[in-house]
């Protein structure tokens, strides 16, 4: 299959990015056969990156697949608001991990870190925990922070959090491609959508050390309750945006006693 060939069968099934997607598709196929294959499930709606097995993020491969939820290009916002606050010998915390892409990235951005991650889908916890062994970090099944070890409490230095935040009402006008594909959990907030950020923000105090921080991911209309949330769980909040990439996040850090 010719190059523009395949970027016009991509291009009439509504690939916005034909051009890049083809490529794409072109260089992880080991095989006519295998590209063919690939182009097909692509063309019949799965996510290219379910698709090839990985997304780029934050200047590096992360492996995904079919039933984890693919990281957003904007989330590498919060990562680069939390990687300088880290040394080597630091420990963070990836909770709602799927596929343990925060905190593979900043381990990337600083060796040495010790990378504790969790996620209640134990299909997106095994692919954590292929991305994470690469850095020495580990992931577990479980609600939030429940069953990390608890020689952790009160030692983080960071914790991402990228939680669901699209309110239930507003799940069903996503693109189809994570309407159809992620699942719901991993998309639906709640009734405003800050429900499990709200549980993450009452638990943070505990798992952080003195001035640690949390940051998790938001929507901009949602950042005056996410802020009053982290408040309200005792943590110093701010809000960060990033008017390029669309991309908000609300922080909390704990007091310094």
């Amino acid at each position: 299959m010719s190059l523009p060939d395949l970027v016009h069968r991509l291009r009439a099934a509504g690939c916005v990015f034909a051009e890049e997607e083809a490529e794409v598709l072109t260089s992880s196929a080991a095989s006519p056969g295998q590209l063919e294959e690939m182009v097909a499930r692509r063309v019949a709606g799965d996510p290219l990156e379910h698709v090839v097995g990985w997304v780029a993020f934050d200047g590096g491969r992360v492996a995904v697949e079919r039933g984890v939820f693919v990281p957003r290009q904007r989330t590498a916002y919060l990562v680069e608001l939390a990687a300088p606050l880290l040394s080597a010998g630091d420990t963070v915390l990836d909770l709602c991990c799927g596929s343990g892409a925060l905190g593979l990235a900043l381990a990337r951005r600083v060796p040495g870190l010790t990378v504790h991650a969790s996620d209640i889908d134990p299909v997106a916890v095994a692919c954590a925990a292929r991305n994470l062994a690469a850095v020495g970090g580990s992931a577990v099944v479980g609600d939030l922070a429940a069953a990390l070890p608890p020689a952790v409490r009160g030692s983080a230095a960071v914790i991402v959090a990228n939680v669901p935040y699209v309110p239930s009402a507003a799940v069903a006008l996503m693109p189809p491609e994570s309407r159809d594909h992620e699942p719901r959990g991993t998309v639906d907030g709640g009734a405003d959508g800050l429900d499990l950020l709200r549980r993450v923000a009452a638990l943070a105090p505990t798992w952080l050390r003195p001035g640690g921080v949390l940051f998790s991911e938001v929507s901009e209309d949602q950042a005056p309750a996410a802020a009053d949330a982290v408040t309200g769980a005792g943590l110093v909040a701010a809000v960060h945006h990033d008017e390029e990439r669309e991309a908000t996040v609300v922080s909390g850090t704990a007091p310094c006693n």
